[in-house]
């Protein structure tokens, strides 16, 4: 399979299977001397880590990823960084029964179309076991983006279903509840609504947003090399991702001009609807985005497909599932939003990095 590579300066190769031996990635390009662990990688893909709460599937993986080349006494070296994470709760049995099933909403058709071939087990290589890789590489691009920029990367549920997360936005409270919701007092009420669902058997969407506050102006290029170009195709590159909005999105199609040009006065910016991108270059204002999650398809509800054989067949998904991907998703997103912003300051530096600091600068 090809395309498992993303990013061009700095590039991540990820590999692996939901239900195979491990899951790793190559990480190229990074610049040397930035101290790393694996205990801070392992801290960032418990985040998104299944198991969490009864909210989220009970797959429970230690996620004790080992660094095994790229790094020399706690140190980046310029060279490439391999990360590996062995995958130890999989439980493939679960799909014995529909191996010669399509279900409905996911890979499985356009795979064995495609391939000729699939693995069954859970997805495979479509599954969302990949994206832990994005995590561990992420956790290093965030890191990086912040210790010489002061980079702030910032990602919430926006909307779980019908109910909206952040109309009352408290940062500190995002991570002190298993919804990454930015609302303490939202919580119970999104409790509630996941336990009925659950009971239900069926699954639900959601909204994850996020911000990287403190990037400077001048990252991205015009026409093919975008940054909001780049970032809306980091985002669809992640399981289940339908939608994505850079700054007011949608909403711009019913704003008049006067609203929404983002006016700039000696002290700055009168708004943010462009969401931190002109042109396709960073304007030095927080870089906005939101991503919409479709509904899990794995289902215990009966549904209708074919098998392999092309014969009508019900099928009822067993095993551990989410209902809803979205809330493990704050994680991935953010991850994709550091690997992009690091990879197209790294191009701006092979470019333009003699080119100084221009006046005004506002934000």
């Amino acid at each position: 399979m090809s395309y498992n590579r993303f990013g061009r300066v700095l590039s991540i190769t990820t590999f692996g299977e939901s239900h195979g031996p491990a899951i790793g990635c190559v990480i190229d390009g990074f610049p040397p001397g930035v101290a790393i662990s694996a205990e801070e990688i392992r801290d960032a893909m418990l985040r998104r880590a299944t198991g969490r709460s009864r909210h989220t599937s009970q797959r429970r993986e230690a996620e004790d990823v080992q660094i095994l080349s790229g790094t020399f006494e706690g140190r980046t070296t310029g060279t490439p960084i391999a990360l590996v994470v062995y995958n130890t709760d999989a439980r493939s049995k679960d799909y014995a029964d529909i191996a010669a099933q399509f279900r409905p909403g996911h890979a499985d058709y356009t795979y064995h179309h495609k391939y000729g071939v699939r693995d069954y087990r859970g997805g495979g290589r479509s599954s969302a076991r990949e994206t832990a890789m994005r995590v561990a590489a992420g956790a290093l691009a965030a890191k990086y983006l912040h210790d010489r920029f002061g980079i702030r990367i910032t990602g919430w549920l926006g909307q779980l279903g019908e109910q909206v997360c952040d109309e009352n936005f408290d940062a500190e409270s995002i991570d002190d509840n298993p919804f990454f919701c930015p609302d303490p007092l939202k919580v119970p009420a999104l409790e509630a609504y996941m336990d009925a669902l659950r009971k239900e058997g069926d699954s639900v969407g959601a909204l994850v947003r996020a911000r990287a506050e403190n990037v400077p102006p001048g990252w991205g290029a015009p026409v093919y090399a975008k940054l909001d170009g780049d970032l809306a195709a980091a985002m669809m590159s992640i399981n289940a991702v339908k939608g994505v909005e850079i700054g007011a999105g949608f909403g711009s199609v019913a704003q008049k001009g006067t609203e929404h040009r983002d006016e700039i006065t000696p002290d700055g910016f009168l708004g943010n609807q462009a969401g931190g991108v002109l042109g396709g270059i960073s304007s030095g204002q927080p870089v906005t985005v939101a991503v919409a999650f479709k509904p899990t398809s794995s289902l215990r509800i009966p549904g209708r497909t074919v098998d392999t054989e092309g014969r009508p067949v019900d099928i009822v998904t067993t095993g551990r599932h989410d209902p809803c991907v979205g809330i493990r998703a704050v994680p991935i997103v953010e991850a994709m939003l550091a690997l992009t912003l690091m990879d197209h300051y790294l191009l701006h530096r092979a470019q333009c990095g003699d080119v100084p600091p221009q006046s005004p600068r506002v934000e």
